[in-house]
């Protein structure tokens, strides 16, 4: 008896912890995980965390990833997306992070931040970033 009482108790706890998602709070996608630095222009980037967003990652040893998959900087001039966001690691080879920026001249780019606000522990905070041009073609 028990053990039947144990093993009930144990599978209410565990259905309390199952919930569905709230469709009115935002989902965090998966990614490669930096320590971003901040910026204090940087503005709500809300559209870095829907589906189809492409996120370009360096990290601080200077690997680079699109989306969660390994890649090279010779990949990113395919990217077929209207804008790319590029997140990198504060720690980041700076050359690594120009020549990234270099290999998406012609692609609208937003460098992701660290958030400027900081919001209620436990809570989700949206991506924030610097809109950056690049090139500067047909401009004396």
């Amino acid at each position: 008896m028990k053990l039947m009482l144990g093993v009930c108790l144990i599978g209410t706890s565990l259905a309390g912890m199952v919930r569905a998602q709230d469709p009115t709070k935002p989902v965090l996608r998966r990614g490669i995980s930096v320590q971003m630095p901040a910026a204090g222009e940087a503005v709500a980037m809300p559209a870095a965390d829907e589906e189809g967003a492409i996120v370009v990652t360096v990290t601080a040893e200077g690997k680079l990833y699109v989306g969660m998959h390994v890649s090279e900087v010779n990949t990113l001039t395919s990217l077929k997306a209207p804008i790319v966001y590029v997140k990198a690691d504060a720690k980041a080879p700076f050359q690594r992070v120009f020549t990234v920026l270099d290999a998406l001249d012609g692609h609208s780019v937003v460098l992701l931040t660290a958030p400027t606000v900081k919001g209620p522990p436990g809570k989700f905070t949206i991506p924030y970033g610097v809109p950056v041009a690049l090139g500067g073609k047909g401009s004396d």
